[in-house]
Formats: C-alpha cells, structure tokens, sequence
C-alpha cells in the first residue's frame, strides 16, 4: 500500500508539473498578444472580451494619444526604445485558484545594456481557454478613466444641448447649429452639482454641398452649474460675460483664478479653430452629413479634415 502511495504521488507530482510547464507555455503565448494600437484586432483571441472591450474603446476616443496611456508602452523599455526580438520569458508563475493565475514575466530591451524589467500578466480561464484578463494592474487604471471619460461625454451633451436650444434661437438660424465647447476648469459642488467654467461658442450653418456655410454664432464665455440626477445631466444656471467695454470685469469675476487660463484659451484663436474643426467632424460623424468644409463669410472655405 505504500508503494502505491509513493507512486500515486509521484504521478500527482507529475500531472501537476506538466500542467504548470502548460500554463507558463501559455503565459509566454499571451505575453506576445499584449495589445497595442496596432496588434489590438489581431489580440482579440487572446484576451477576455470584457478586457479586449475596454481597451478597444480607449483606443476609439477622438482624442487618443498613446503617450498618456501606460499600457501603450508594456513590452517597451523605460526609455522608450524597443524590446529585443523574443524579449518575454516567464520568470514565475502562481495558480491563485481554478480560473486565474498570475504570471510575471521578464521583458529584455534590445539594448543589453539595461536590465531585463519585470511585468505582471494576470490569466483567466474562460471556457476552458486561459485568456490574458489584465497586465501590469492597468485595467483597473482603465476602468476609472473611461469611467471619467464618459461622465465628461455626457457633460458636454448636457452643454451643448444648453447652448443649441437656449442661446442658438436667439440667433438667425440655419439648418444647423453646431456648439464648439472648451472646458476652462470644473468644480464639485456636491454629488449632485458641479460648476464648469468654459470658453462657449455656438455656430449656425447652411449645408451647400460638401460646405458649411456660416449663418450666425458667436462667444457664451462663463460658468454653468450642472445638475445630476442619477445618469442624467442638465444645466440649471448660467451666468456669462458681458458685451463690450464690460466684458473683461465681468469675465475677471466670473473665471476668478481661472482667469489666466481662460485668458489663454479664449485669446488662441488657432486653438479655437481647431476645436471648431473637430465639433464639426463629431458632428458631421453622427449625424452621417458629407460635409468636408467650412466657410466664414468673406473668407475662403477651410477644410474640416486635416
């Protein structure tokens, strides 16, 4: 009976060896899949669909810029340069439980002269496939500022929904009314209300063709309060600069420390074309209009894409 325990444990031992050299095969495998903004499609197989999901939408913003994004630069050295060819290996590997397991994995710059970094590949099994479900913790970095993101989203709709339906029928009105909003600052006032200072503007155009053609628009710098209840925003209030010689006391009240910075933001008039340029394509996006310029009158058409 003993013999028969010793080699029961021994083939236990083995089993368990085998499936431990499988996982780390598999950690190797999906340490090559982490995905960037190119090999993102080419992943998908590789990673669980909630993580692949999140991070096809960080990808997908307007603004994306891979710079501000951690995760951009797994598999790359601290300075940026490139990793040697076949640069992961799994260093370890733990099985925290039936469905998940963690690997660490040792990535080597092309440049021997720097030390192999250490990188945290966390595994999921999902229908009896083990998936990369999160590398380096970012996911939860991810999570909240997509989280963010898509508070600010409905923000500026609640804005510029205000600004359209509120300001823009005291103009002549064209066909379409696009808002163009720069956020200065925000403040919390509660869970249930904020403040958002702004360089507010609100243009009506004629389509004619592929054009835009200015009808009316023109500046709403101030403050709005926003109100929250539950996913839905509105704007409850807002007070705005004054025309003319009264303008700057009334925007030096209203900004207060944040007047340098709306300042510098209102005065840019490149940086509000520019913002123009993208609430237009945003919109032209959305509501599926064949619009690839803009026109001022007395001024040459600008293209909206550049």
């Amino acid at each position: 009976m003993k013999r028969i325990a010793i080699l029961a444990g021994m083939v236990l031992l083995l089993v368990c060896g085998c499936a431990q050299k499988g996982l780390e095969r598999r950690a190797a495998v999906l340490g090559r899949h982490v995905p960037d903004v190119e090999r993102l499609e080419r992943s998908k197989g590789f990673l669980t669909e909630e993580y692949y999901a999140m991070l096809e939408e960080m990808v997908g913003l307007p603004d994306y810029a891979p710079v501000l994004h951690e995760w951009e630069f797994w598999f790359v050295a601290a300075d940026g340069s490139p990793v040697a060819a076949c640069a992961g290996k799994v260093d370890s590997l733990v099985k925290l439980d039936d469905a998940h397991a963690e690997a660490v994995m040792l990535v080597q710059p092309a440049d021997s002269d720097y030390v192999a970094e250490r990188h945290k590949l966390l595994m999921e099994k999902v229908e009896g496939k083990w998936l990369l479900a999160d590398y380096d913790d970012t996911r939860e970095a991810c999570a909240r500022y997509l989280e963010s993101r898509r508070r600010e989203q409905v923000e500026r709709d609640a804005i510029g929904e205000y600004l359209v339906k509120e300001i823009g029928k005291h103009y002549l009105q064209g066909e379409v009314c696009i808002p163009v909003i720069r956020i200065v600052s925000e403040e919390e006032v509660s869970e249930a209300e904020s403040r958002v200072w702004g360089d507010f503007w609100v243009d009506w155009y004629k389509v004619a063709g592929d054009t835009l053609k200015t009808v009316s628009g023109g500046n709403h710098s101030g403050c709005m309060t926003l109100r929250r209840q539950g996913d839905a925003v509105s704007v409850a209030g807002f007070e705005q600069t004054v025309d003319g010689a009264g303008n700057e006391p009334s925007a030096r009240r209203i900004f207060g420390n944040h007047f340098d910075i709306y300042q510098a933001i209102h005065s840019n008039d490149d940086s509000r074309q520019q913002a123009r340029k993208a609430a237009i394509r945003a919109y032209r996006d959305s509501h599926d209009l064949a619009v690839k310029f803009f026109q001022d009158y007395g001024w040459p058409a600008e293209p909206v894409d550049e």
